[in-house]
């Protein structure tokens, strides 16, 4: 292997080792006593349940990574992409369809790797706390759609970004930017409608002092809403959720079942005007936009670096083509990718703190959200002390305890 596949390696295992770094630090940020926010509502056996369920999750994330990560480099600095790539040119003529089988096959490859680690999280761990709902039958089934969904759209685009790369020389990273712009569009306004009823069935709300309630809130703050549906969560767990998803006439609220079970009328209402929120400040807008202007850079990157003999030497595949070049690309563009979620997260986090503020404002008291949210915490678990490194690397959303503090204030 040459200096530069070193380089790479090292890089890669370095990123490997602070991650498996910061999951020890968050296991040890544990505190023995409950904060006096959740007195009455955190039970000592619960909190000490939850302290539980984070070490279970943190030493099956240990194990995963110890295997999963060996086996990975072993194949793609060992010549594994080289061995299947030789492959793939004795089996199809046409360099196109050549990445095509290539990727397929690496998915496959990955995808297989995954499942024991899938079965076992949904069987075993989530099981063992209480959490899964999920069949065998559910579980087998949702692959089995996201494998059907990954052909008929997926492989589309695969076949356009390829055939722009083979055919449009230097200016192919920017017809593939507006080819990906317009389908995550597309995706995004199709997915309510015809994607996510794939994997759990929607359902309007009924009728009574919810749905009224929800229909004079949105009224009230302007905001167009079509419906209002439900979600049959509870087909895989039992824990609750609420989101929004859509534009157009497509855009819709939804309540998992679980949620609409387990929390009053006030506290949907919070919960819901929280998600409102998110579109009142335009949050949905900027995180397309984030990520519209970040596959900008990496697809800029990516033409500049394709078929590079340096990186293909770094990688032992002798042959160059531009459907491994988007492979290793990726692979090499992975610790990049890591450093750009921070920014994401961060953003992320100051969008909740903002549709929480909205929520408070909008009516009147943050008292029926801080109640929603511990309740939603409590019911699943949710660590209340995850370390700030952890916080400030990953997290989507504040700690709890922060957003009551901030809701308070």
């Amino acid at each position: 292997m040459t200096i530069l596949g070193w380089t790479i390696l090292l890089v890669l295992l370095a990123f490997e080792a602070f991650d498996l770094i910061l999951e020890y630090l968050n296991l040890k940020s544990i505190r023995t006593e409950i904060p006096t926010e959740f007195d009455g509502l955190y039970e000592e056996e619960k909190y000490k349940k939850s302290q539980a369920y984070l070490q279970a999750n943190t030493r099956f994330h240990f194990l995963e990574q110890g295997l999963l990560t060996p086996i990975t480099f072993i194949f793609v600095f060992g010549g594994g992409l080289a061995f299947l790539d030789s492959h793939v040119r004795d089996w199809v003529a046409s360099d196109v369809w050549r990445g095509v089988v290539f990727t397929a096959a690496l998915s496959l490859f990955s995808s297989l790797l995954a499942l024991p680690f899938q079965y076992y999280q949904t069987f075993v761990i989530e099981e063992r706390f209480g959490f899964n709902r999920s069949t065998i039958r559910t579980f087998i089934m949702d692959r089995v759609k996201g494998l059907l969904l990954l052909v008929l759209l997926g492989l589309p685009l695969l076949l356009a970004v390829l055939w722009f790369f083979e055919k449009t020389g230097s200016n192919a990273w920017l017809w593939i930017w507006g080819l990906m712009t317009i389908w995550q569009l597309i995706i995004l306004y199709i997915a309510p409608n015809w994607i996510m009823p794939l994997f759990n069935k929607f359902e309007p709300l009924p009728h009574g002092e919810l749905r009224e309630r929800i229909l004079a809130f949105a009224k009230k703050v302007g905001f167009p809403l079509q419906d209002i549906f439900q979600m049959d969560g509870s087909k895989r767990s039992s824990k609750a959720n609420a989101f929004f998803t859509g534009f157009g006439k497509n855009r819709r609220i939804v309540l998992f079942d679980t949620l609409i079970k387990n929390h009053s009328i006030d506290e949907l209402v919070a919960v819901l005007a929280h998600e409102i929120g998110h579109y009142k400040h335009k949050h949905v807008l900027r995180s397309l936009a984030l990520s519209f202007a970040s596959t900008g850079v990496f697809l800029y990157a990516m033409n500049l670096l394709i078929n590079n003999l340096q990186i293909f030497a770094a990688f032992r595949v002798p042959e160059t083509s531009i459907y491994v070049s988007l492979v290793i690309i990726s692979i090499i563009f992975g610790p990049a990718q890591r450093v750009l979620g921070i920014f994401s997260s961060v953003l992320s986090r100051k969008h909740e703190y903002e549709a929480d503020a909205f929520a408070a404002e909008s009516l009147g008291t943050g008292e029926n959200l801080i109640l929603a949210l511990k309740k939603l915490t409590v019911d699943s678990l949710g660590n209340l002390h995850p370390h700030p490194l952890k916080v400030f690397m990953e997290y989507s959303h504040p700690p709890v305890l922060k957003r009551i503090e901030a809701l308070r204030s």
